[in-house]
Parts: structure tokens; C-alpha cells; sequence
């Protein structure tokens, strides 16, 4: 039955377009902006992306999603469809997030987190560390810190990044924590300020890109998958602050 009930949500898009459908992690949604224009400037496939937590999108993949390619924020879930057969591969890195804490307001930032204690910084947003790598990230670097006990209160989790960068934008956290590819974004470089979290204080957070097995483009979201191996994708990637993988 949910099989059936994604695939009447999702077929009137599949019949009017022949754009390749890249889910999308919510950390990678502005880099995905560029990746997408440089994409289909080379080959004139046009690319839907769909961005929501990683978590999320696994489950909508596991309930029939026609997607045909996902880039997650992590490994275990591409490992996990292709476990279960929903993948034409083994999943691959593409990249490597970076973990910020990020602020709009005047409040000093520094590396051990001190501030977050500070009374003025009433709620600190999180991604749900069950969907959503990055806010697992967070929960290792305030464990690291020895401040989760003395801040859980403040916490308030947001479904993805996307809904943290939300918290923080208007005000409703006064720190949160995201992505580093979330504040290099043009449109977001002046607001706020942030800092850059030691990558020995979480696990490395590999993000991997699978074709789904259900595509019915196999050739454009193979060459997507190839795309992001080019120099182009990689120097866009590293204007975002993800560090690579090698080739």
C-alpha cells in the first residue's frame, strides 16, 4: 500500500518531466545549486533535486521514491539500500562534511564551546541525530566538551540541517550547529558568524552517492555519479568546504 501511495504522489512529476531526480542531503542543498548548473551546462540533463535529512529520504527510498540518484550526508544509509537491493552499486565517498558551530548574533565564538553555557544562548539547534549525520557529529563534540549534561536543556533538534540553519536564521537558536558548506554559501557568508569544529572531536563524516535501482535514466545518473569525479565538481565541492576523497 505505501508502495502504492508514492507512486500516485510522484507520478504525475515522472510524466511530465524526463529530469533526473538526485535526492539530496539537506547539509549538501546549496552546493547541489552549483553542482546541478555545472552538471547540466555539460550534458543538458536536467536535474530535480529533492533535499530532506538523510534518514528521511532513506525511508521514502525504502516506500518506492522514484529517485535516481541519492547523495546522503553519511554511508550507512546508501549501505543499507544496498544491502537491501535498492541500489545498482555499492555505495561511494564523494565528499567529506565539516561540522560549525554558527551564530547570527554578537556573541564570541571559541573551540571549546564555552559559550554555549553562557545564559544569553537560551536554545543551541541540532539535526536529529537519528535521521541526520551532522547532528550526530554535534552530540560527539559536546560529549568531547563534557558539556552534554550541562546543555541538554538548551537543545532543540531540528529534522535536518535545513531546519537548523532555519532555527538559527530567525532567531529561534541562538547557536546551532551545521555545516560548513551551509555558511559558505553566498547567501548566508554575511550573516552571523561561525567557527570550524576539530574533525578529531566526531567520526569522519563520508558522504556517499548511489543510482537507485529503480531509475529509468541509467545513463544520465551514471554520468551524475561520474560528474562528481571531475575537477569541476571537486573544485565546487572544496569552494563549499568539503574536503575529497582521492581519485
Amino acid at each position: 500500500m505505501k508502495n502504492l501511495i508514492f507512486l500516485l504522489l510522484f507520478w504525475p512529476a515522472c510524466a511530465q518531466s524526463q529530469a533526473l531526480r538526485v535526492a539530496v542531503a539537506a547539509n549538501a542543498q546549496f552546493v547541489m545549486e552549483q553542482l546541478r548548473t555545472a552538471f547540466q551546462k555539460q550534458t543538458s540533463v536536467t536535474v530535480e533535486s529533492i533535499v530532506s535529512s538523510s534518514g528521511k529520504l532513506t525511508t521514502q527510498i525504502q516506500q518506492g521514491a522514484p529517485y535516481d540518484v541519492f547523495l546522503s550526508a553519511d554511508m550507512d544509509y546508501p549501505q543499507a539500500l544496498y544491502k537491501q537491493g535498492l541500489t545498482q552499486a555499492a555505495p561511494a565517498i564523494y565528499a567529506y562534511g565539516t561540522l560549525v558551530l554558527w551564530t547570527v548574533g554578537d556573541l564570541p565564538l571559541s573551540k571549546d564551546l564555552t559559550v554555549l553555557k553562557n545564559p544569553a544562548v537560551r536554545h543551541i539547534a541540532i539535526a536529529n541525530p537519528a535521521k541526520a549525520p551532522y547532528g550526530e557529529a554535534a552530540e560527539s563534540v559536546l560529549k568531547h566538551a563534557q558539556l552534554t549534561d550541562q546543555v541538554k536543556a538548551k537543545i532543540v533538534y531540528g529534522e535536518s540541517i535545513a531546519q537548523v540553519n532555519q532555527y538559527v536564521l530567525s532567531g529561534s537558536a541562538e547557536m546551532g550547529f551545521t555545516a560548513k558548506s551551509v555558511v559558505l554559501d553566498p547567501s548566508l557568508q554575511q550573516k552571523g558568524h561561525w567557527i570550524e569544529l576539530s574533525t578529531d572531536h566526531y567520526s569522519p563524516i563520508a558522504q556517499g552517492v548511489v543510482v537507485l535501482k529503480r531509475t529509468t535514466q541509467g545513463k544520465a545518473a551514471g554520468q551524475f555519479v561520474q560528474f562528481l569525479r571531475s575537477q569541476t565538481a571537486r573544485r565546487i565541492l572544496q569552494q563549499f568546504g568539503y574536503r575529497l576523497p582521492k581519485n
